[in-house]
């Protein structure tokens, strides 16, 4: 079977954008994540998959250093910087620093939300955070960022709830997209969504991707919706990676048994052509 789409081709042959080695995590006695190690390419999609509970988003979120790990180090080359940076040995000012060029949306679009804040003051906090003002001004920023997502600037005055679970998390990738990122984490975005919903986002997410150069790292338990997505796969298990490679490879000859599992527990994309359809029950996004 062909891929679905068209990829944008990635370079593997160059240093990795991001390196995860050995990472370890431990709670009390029990080994929660043991010694996974992964590399990002620039403007590659490398596809975490596996059942809830395997690790996928605990090593993501020590990727980004919202968990401290027992074990491990991450690398991390800022484009055209020359330079390696030791993510984990990063000071509190040199992580903040770094937080701008490594963004996150989370799985849940409800919970992500600060309900007490307007949309515009939640788009507007990683410029607070980070100290940045937009060059084009407040107000032309935020105009392009909702505009981006999809969503009009009468959305700015509006509080969370206003908004269905679509939108919701339509403005939760405007914000992790405000400061121009280089690394985009996305924690299954789509599972708290219906299927037609689902794939809005997904088709969006694409084509912010490939406007903005991003390196993604998706978390999903779909293994369809990875192969659609993904130019390469990581199969997690009781938090270790148990095969890893060409989207082609591990969806279409798996070697381990329980990739093969993963594959036979969910039904198959349709071959509709290069665009995700934007609704209909068949798509298994979740």
């Amino acid at each position: 079977m062909e891929s679905l789409q068209v990829l944008p081709e990635v370079d593997m042959t160059a240093a990795p954008l991001m390196e995860a080695r050995g990472l370890v995590k431990d709670y009390g006695r029990v080994r929660v994540i043991d010694d996974v190690s992964l590399s990002l390419y620039r403007g590659e999609t490398l596809g975490l998959v596996g059942e809830s509970g395997s690790g996928k988003s605990t090593v993501a979120r020590m990727m980004l250093r919202l968990i401290e790990p027992t074990a491990g180090s991450v690398v991390y080359r800022p484009h055209g910087e020359g330079k390696e940076i030791d993510v984990l040995g990063c000071s509190r000012t040199e992580m903040r620093r770094l937080r701008r060029r490594l963004s996150i949306v989370f799985q849940d679009p409800y919970a992500a939300l600060d309900p007490r804040m307007t949309v515009r003051q939640i788009l507007c906090e990683p410029f607070a955070i980070h100290g940045e003002q937009p060059e084009e001004g407040v107000d032309a920023r935020l105009a392009a960022m909702l505009k981006d997502v999809e969503l009009d600037a009468s959305a700015l005055p509006r509080y969370p709830h206003e908004f269905s679970g679509g939108q919701r998390q339509r403005i939760n990738i405007a914000r992790a997209l405000a400061l121009r990122p280089e690394v985009l984490v996305l924690d299954e975005p789509v599972s708290a969504l219906d299927v037609s919903v689902g794939a809005q986002v997904i088709n969006l997410l694409q084509e912010q991707q490939r406007r903005h150069g991003l390196t993604c790292l998706f978390i999903s338990h779909s293994m369809p919706l990875v192969r659609y997505l993904c130019h390469r796969v990581a199969v997690m298990k009781r938090g270790r990676v148990v095969e890893l490679g060409p989207w082609q490879q591990v969806c279409e000859r798996p070697q381990e048994a329980y990739t093969q599992q993963l594959l036979a527990a969910t039904p198959e994309l349709p071959a509709a052509g290069p665009e995700l359809p934007a609704a209909g029950p068949e798509l298994p996004l979740a």
